[in-house]
């Protein structure tokens, strides 16, 4: 390679580190990767890196899901302008791996679809960039990819359901949570094979989640407040009988459950929307709307969402790395189809192991550099099936020291478990995929119940603290309040047993 190309791609390299450093905050040994992967390319770099020939078949598959029109990425990045016109972006995302959003640590979990770059795509990008972006033959340019017509990403719904008029989400500087109801008045049950949530406002929304409750419960929460929707922070969506049935954040792609699989949603049973808005400077409006596809063909099993995780958190002012474990064995065999982590802000790491009862050590998933913005669906190859025994176990780390540029506050201060972004939330979502008849549902029910229970627990236990208004709704009144412990400041959180019982570090 000519010494004065070195030197061109060289500075390319110390821009986007200087970029990424001072003006986006993203950490510098992101961006320094892209210098050893020059160097690694060597001999075997083609003569000219051109658009048409090797930058859009990466494109194609990686970034246009989102990156076309009425998605929900800011440009489109389907032809030859788009990607001239947005070179240095897209240098600077990959070689930060800021893009394409996917935080699974490789070899830790078989997943589907991975949307990873390796070392030679990046340092493709960058030698394209460096040598003036050339489009290249013709010839060479791959067919655009096709996607379904209109604005749905798995194609046209068999049931649309939208907010009943437009929601306006208020100038504050707290977090809002509200759920709308979506009437279904259903005769029979419903079987689902896919849900797509379309935010009516990309920018209002932080994520979204479809719930599904009985229909007289889910109005007279409804009723009880003026405006649309009612207001749902401090408040179980669960509901007597109710799942979670759907989770969206920006960058995730719905898809279709394997055939014989669906979620259930039982006759007399309404749609819970429930999103969070984080705060906004100004007034602006938001109306979403659930795509729902249905299933063909009668159902062999039955997929539900089921959280687990630590709610029981206490993390001290000024720990960089403070450790939260939680532990549990299964009381049943299962099979999972998918996993989605949570934290908030001063999350940093989480792995999830699961150890078979013959002492088999599967990995589910490990995210080291957590971000509250990409928080994603991780489906594996082939569901994972964990026999009746097998020992769940999460590690996560948090940061609430004022070298964290994400730590809300300032100077840092204790923070319990809550749904504001200001609290924190240690948890993940796992799909198990159930046989559909009695046995399995009723011993899936009861996993259920005794898992919830604690987060409502947990739930109720902050909205007395916080005095809240709703504390006398027959959501609340329903359920038996459990006393919540507190936790020392011990740089540990532990959370382990069948029981679900929750134990201060020693």
């Amino acid at each position: 390679m000519k010494p004065a190309l070195k030197i061109i791609r060289v500075i390319i390299v110390l821009v986007i580190i200087v970029t990424a450093t001072f003006g986006v905050g993203i950490p510098v040994s992101w961006a320094t990767d892209s210098i050893s992967t020059f160097r690694q390319t060597g001999s075997n770099e083609p003569s000219e890196v051109t658009y048409t020939k090797d930058i859009a078949p990466i494109l194609n598959k990686n970034c246009a899901t989102c990156h076309r029109p009425g998605q929900i990425a800011p440009f489109s990045l389907l032809t030859y302008q788009d990607a001239a016109t947005h070179a240095m972006e897209i240098a600077w995302a990959t070689s930060s791996r800021y893009m394409p959003p996917w935080k699974a640590a490789p070899g830790y979990g078989e997943f589907k679809n991975p949307r990873q770059l390796n070392e030679q795509e990046i340092a493709l990008i960058q030698r394209w960039l460096s040598e003036g972006t050339p489009e290249g033959n013709p010839a060479d340019l791959p067919p655009t990819p096709k996607f379904p017509d209109g604005d749905w990403q798995l194609g046209k719904p068999d049931l649309i359901l939208k907010v009943p008029e437009p929601y306006t989400v208020k100038a504050t500087g707290t977090d809002q949570y509200q759920c709308f109801v979506l009437p279904l008045n259903l005769p029979n049950d419903l079987y689902i094979r896919a849900i797509e949530i379309k935010p009516g406002n990309s920018k209002a929304v932080h994520h979204a989640v479809v719930y599904q409750a009985a229909s007289d419960e889910a109005r007279r929460w409804d009723a009880q407040y003026p405006d649309v929707g009612y207001p749902c922070l401090e408040v179980p969506k669960s509901h007597e009988g109710g799942y979670g049935l759907y989770t969206w954040t920006p960058g995730t792609s719905p898809d279709y459950l394997p055939d014989g699989v669906v979620r259930l949603i039982p006759k007399g049973s309404d749609i819970i929307l429930e999103n969070h808005y984080p705060p906004t400077a100004n007034e602006i409006t938001d109306r979403s709307t659930v795509a729902i596809y249905l299933a063909k063909t009668e159902p062999q099993k039955l997929a539900i969402e089921i959280p687990f995780g630590q709610p029981n958190l206490n993390i001290p002012p000024g720990e960089p790395r403070y450790k939260v474990t939680a532990a549990m064995t299964i009381p049943m065999d299962l099979q999972i189809l998918d996993i989605m982590p949570h934290m908030h802000l001063l999350g940093r790491e989480m792995k999830v192991t699961a150890t078979l009862p013959d002492g088999t050590v599967k990995p589910m998933i490990w995210i080291k550099d957590w971000d509250r913005n990409w928080q994603m669906e991780y489906q594996y190859k082939e569901p994972l099936n964990l026999p009746k025994g097998t020992n769940l176990e999460m590690i996560a780390y948090f940061d609430n020291s004022s070298d964290n540029p994400r730590n809300p506050n300032y100077p840092p201060k204790r923070v319990t478990w809550g749904m504001s972004a200001m609290d924190e939330m240690c948890d993940f979502i796992i799909t198990l995929m159930v046989g559909n008849n009695q046995e399995e549902l009723k011993q899936v029910n009861e996993f259920y119940s005794q898992v919830l229970s604690e987060y409502e627990a947990a739930m109720r236990a902050r909205a007395r603290r916080l005095h809240a208004p709703h504390s006398g709704d027959p959501t609340f009144g329903a359920a038996k309040v459990r006393s919540q412990q507190t936790l020392t400041s011990s740089s540990e959180a532990r959370y382990e047993g069948n029981s679900l019982q929750f134990r201060t570090a020693s």
